[in-house]
């Protein structure tokens, strides 16, 4: 009896000093979970020896620490703490700092070691250490200066991550398992895996695509759609997600007319210091019903030839005229478009007029003609439909959206198997694992299309 009674105290003390807004939003990066506490520093003791007692062998674990300065931050993985003396290899660990009331992400690098897995304190990357020393620190080894010729596995700067604050006021972990979906009465007409680790393997599979020709370093998608329809947010969405904090590098917004008035070339970061991916996001000014507004069609023939440079700022009343010397080469493989998609407002699809679709159709046929693959992203689904508003995982459930899939696929010509619907970042303030999921799905989809594209056309 006496023997069990700690354990009892112990286990009544362990209060959380997470508020459910930040549970919640943990919970978010990590899909749906439920977070059970384990250890408390505080009570248990910042002895490495009382966190392995409670912590290994635990499955995924979420750390989360507090410090003098008030900031709130820690780091997942989803490898066991077993003291095995190895390196561990976790392509879905990440690191976080609550900023602005919101969690902000630092993703582990796809070719660093999350952590090492020693009788220590935990530690992330093998470069920051919590409860060092079995004291109530942090320890940045990533400041020292013989650790800086090292590829690091996490970004951050110290001021971000933690205030520059090394004394803790209390480190939590809790062990993190997934809640098993509830079987729908009603058969998706689409399966999509909402996980996290779903997420990591597309975001893998982005970061290590290779266009299937030598010449082509990266692909280029030609984002094409109406004015206000989610161009440019859907490339601030991608540039989020691979930041891991919301962004908003392209101009965005619900004028009526079109604010992207240049034609812009987006390549995205793995990261804030990472290397560019292996796609650039072509953005252009927004189709408009009246003649002598918006993007012309000769522009776009232009675009998609690879004539216009980036930056060039659009005339409605003049099209691009390319200088002599350029016009007599013909550009290269990988200076042409790779790739179309058509961004459409899933809450104005039956509210296109006949002019607009009639330009996206004459758009659509000097496209075929160059047999450049063409595929809709559906954007704003959530506004659309109120299910899946209150949740985005009933997205290919509701008969509703899968009608307006049917009807984009309708009016312009283009098969249900190539449009998708997405939503973009538009009011949030951190990332959110379903949105992520569609998102890259649709990404990964263009650069299975463009794929197609490169292997038709065959070397040049």
């Amino acid at each position: 009896m006496h023997t069990m009674l700690p354990n009892i105290l112990s286990m009544a003390l362990l209060t959380s000093n997470l508020t459910e807004k930040q549970r919640k939003q943990l919970c978010g990066l990590m899909g749906n979970v439920k977070l059970t506490l384990l250890y408390k520093a505080s009570v248990h003791g910042y002895q490495a020896s009382a966190f392995h007692q409670r912590c290994d062998r635990q499955g995924p674990t979420l750390l989360v620490a507090y410090n003098r300065s008030g900031y709130t931050f820690g780091g997942y993985t989803s490898v066991d703490y077993a003291q095995s003396g190895q390196q561990i290899t976790d392509e879905t660990s990440f690191m976080f700092s609550f900023q602005g009331g919101a969690p902000v992400r630092f993703n582990c690098s796809s070719d660093c070691y999350a952590r090492y897995d020693d009788a220590g304190g935990p530690n992330f990357g093998e470069q920051f250490y919590f409860c060092y020393n079995n004291q109530p620190v942090v320890y940045d080894q990533g400041r020292d200066l013989y650790f800086r010729a090292r590829v690091k596995a996490f970004n951050f700067h110290p001021a971000t991550l933690y205030g520059n604050d090394t004394q803790l006021s209390e480190c939590e972990v809790y062990k993190v398992e997934q809640i098993p979906q509830i079987s729908a009465k009603i058969k998706p007409w689409r399966n999509v895996l909402w996980t996290a680790k779903r997420r990591a393997e597309l975001m893998d599979m982005i970061r290590k695509y290779k266009p299937i020709m030598t010449s082509v370093s990266q692909i280029r998608i030609l984002m094409i759609g109406p004015v206000g329809a989610g161009k440019s947010s859907f490339f601030n969405s991608i540039n989020s997600i691979f930041m891991g904090r919301i962004t908003s590098k392209a101009m965005s917004g619900s004028a009526g007319t079109s604010l992207t008035t240049q034609f812009r070339t987006y390549p995205v970061k793995d990261g804030r210091e990472g290397k560019p991916l292996p796609f650039v996001l072509c953005d252009t000014m927004g189709l408009e019903e009246q003649s002598g507004a918006g993007l012309d069609i000769e522009d776009i023939s232009s675009i998609l030839q690879g004539h216009i440079p980036d930056r060039y700022k659009f005339n409605p009343t003049s099209t691009f005229q390319p200088n002599e010397q350029k016009a007599s080469r013909p550009a290269s493989l990988q200076e042409k478009i790779h790739c179309v998609v058509y961004v459409i407002d899933t809450t104005k699809i039956s509210l296109m007029s006949d002019k607009l679709q009639e330009k996206l159709t004459t758009i659509r046929r000097k496209v075929n003609s160059l047999a450049i693959p063409q595929m809709v992203l559906m954007t704003k689904v959530d506004e659309a439909c109120p299910e899946v508003e209150k949740d985005l995982q009933s997205l290919y459930v509701s008969s509703y959206i899968k009608s307006k899939v049917q009807e984009v696929s309708s009016r312009l010509g283009v098969p249900v198997s190539c449009v998708l619907p997405v939503k973009n970042y538009s009011q949030e303030l951190e990332l959110e694992l379903n949105c992520d999921v569609l998102l890259l799905t649709a990404l990964q989809q263009m650069l299975n299309f463009a794929d197609d594209y490169l292997d038709d056309v065959g070397p040049m």
